[in-house]
């Protein structure tokens, strides 16, 4: 999204999105003609709705379930570790500090973990460890952007927009995953 319909609120946009229900709760997925604006988990379907009707306020917004039947699929994969990376088109809001953060959390592998430091690092920003955990609370787009792989620095999970429940649930499933892949 550009700067200008950001500060809009997504007011010249349209937003389809579908809930599923995951291991995790519910998934809702939203999509604007350019891919994927958010990806949101939670134990209730009705308050995901009411959070992505707060953000994009402004935005036209309709419920279609059958909309982008095989995204969701891939990212019901990723969840329950049938799949280890997707590359979908996403349409993210953010500042250009906090896109930056994104591409980073997005280069982490599945299974393994960083600290916020270690991204702050890799962003040549070594000072600014509070930000990257600010830009990560800030993710839209769960799972896909696997802010759930970064730890604090003394490897504790430190906090998730989604719950940390999920965020251990996340990290248990991939690293299961990974030690099963290395003893076949």
């Amino acid at each position: 999204m550009t700067p200008k319909i950001y500060q809009q609120a997504g007011k010249t946009i349209n937003i389809v999105y579908a809930i599923a229900p995951c291991p995790l709760g519910y998934l809702l997925v939203a999509t604007t003609d350019k891919g994927i604006c958010a990806v949101k988990l939670g134990g209730e379907a009705d308050k995901l709705e009411h959070i992505l009707n707060q953000e994009f306020h402004q935005a036209h917004i309709i419920r279609d379930d059958h909309i982008h039947k095989e995204w969701i699929q891939g990212i019901l994969d990723l969840i329950a570790g049938d799949e280890t990376h997707l590359d979908l088109p996403l349409d993210i809001r953010g500042t250009a500090f906090q896109k930056q953060v994104w591409q980073v959390l997005q280069k982490i592998p599945y299974s393994e973990t960083r600290t916020y430091t270690d991204i702050a690092r890799d962003i040549a920003k070594p000072q600014a460890v509070r930000a990257v955990g600010n830009a990560c609370g800030a993710n839209p787009i769960a799972v896909i952007i696997p802010c759930h792989r970064v730890l604090r620095s003394d490897g504790s999970l430190g906090g998730y927009r989604w719950g940390i429940e999920r965020k251990q649930k996340l990290l248990v499933q991939e690293s299961k995953l990974s030690k099963d892949d290395s003893n076949t």
